[in-house]
């Protein structure tokens, strides 16, 4: 029996096989939903995603993947899509029953042999090219359809780089588009937790000198030898604020740099990390303030 689990719902509120295959796209080294064969899962759980077109997607393609009369469960937070799970659910096709939990809703059903609109969902969600941003990108992703003005604020004033560096959480790939302008930068490694920006990435930096990884910064095996590091690290997690993530990531930077490497970091101005800058770093300038954000240089 294969059961497919997309994301991490808590235990508390879901019984969750040993062996469940892991689709979700912000666990490095799951299998992608969508890859799967039609009718292929005879049991899925999955925490829904919170953005509208985002989930439409997941739910099209966990429905398309099972088997008709398997059991599908989905939950997620009211206030983050959980109100809505069954009205979407219905409008696949799927009649479910809801329940509530520790501000969660839960909704439970059978895969019906006749679905409807996942064409629509799955064209709603997918990848696609922005003419705006000029970007290939997809909903989910972080800032996936606006440019985001810390990354933009780090870009203006980046100074051309040299030697080997990587950019942590390097999203759709802003930052390191910018730093590969310069013909010193001998490579530059890409990482994030997103397997969509991963890709769109891969798409958006078409440089020889780009290598891509699919990780998690604060558990990634990295060098300690790089030149440089860019970064416009997250501060959420699960929907809620987490200062500490920013501060890991300026942790793991210090110790992928050598000595006297630098660290080029974006922040909003709110987060504290002057300090945690100074505990591993020889010296910290600030570059800049814009639009809310603070801009630091670090050398090690």
């Amino acid at each position: 029996m294969t059961t497919g689990l997309y994301g991490a719902p808590s235990r508390d509120l879901v019984d969750i096989p040993a062996d469940a295959l892991q689709l979700s796209p912000l666990v490095p080294d799951a299998q992608a939903i969508e890859t799967l064969a039609d009718a292929a899962l005879d049991e899925l759980i999955m925490l829904a995603p919170p953005g509208t077109d985002e989930r439409a997607f997941a739910m099209a393609h966990g429905l398309r993947a099972l088997k008709p009369g398997a059991p599908f469960t989905i939950l997620a937070p009211k206030d983050k899509g959980g109100s809505r799970l069954a009205k979407e659910l219905a409008a696949f096709g799927l009649d479910a029953e809801q329940t509530s939990k520790h501000h969660h809703r839960i909704c439970t059903g059978e895969r019906p042999a006749e679905l409807h609109n996942l064409d629509e969902a799955i064209t709603r969600g997918a990848p696609r090219f922005d003419e705006t941003l000029g970007l290939w990108t997809q909903p989910g992703i972080f800032s996936w359809n606006r440019l985001d003005p810390g990354s933009a604020a780090l870009v203006d004033v980046l100074p051309p780089l040299s030697g080997k560096g990587a950019d942590f959480g390097a999203g759709l790939g802003i930052l390191s588009a910018r730093v590969l302008g310069s013909p010193s930068v001998t490579s530059l490694d890409l990482y994030d937790l997103d397997h969509r920006a991963v890709e769109a990435a891969r798409r958006n930096v078409n440089d020889p000198r780009a290598h891509f990884h699919w990780a998690d910064v604060r558990t990634a095996s990295i060098a300690g030898d790089l030149d440089f590091v860019v970064m416009n690290p997250p501060f959420h997690e699960a929907g809620l604020e987490n200062r500490t993530l920013g501060q890991t990531f300026i942790r793991r930077a210090a110790g992928a740099l050598r000595k006297g490497g630098v660290l080029w970091l974006t922040a909003n101005r709110h987060l504290p990390y002057e300090a945690p800058l100074r505990e591993v770093f020889a010296r910290v300038e600030t570059r800049g303030e814009v639009a809310g954000f603070k801009l630091f240089e670090a050398r090690k």
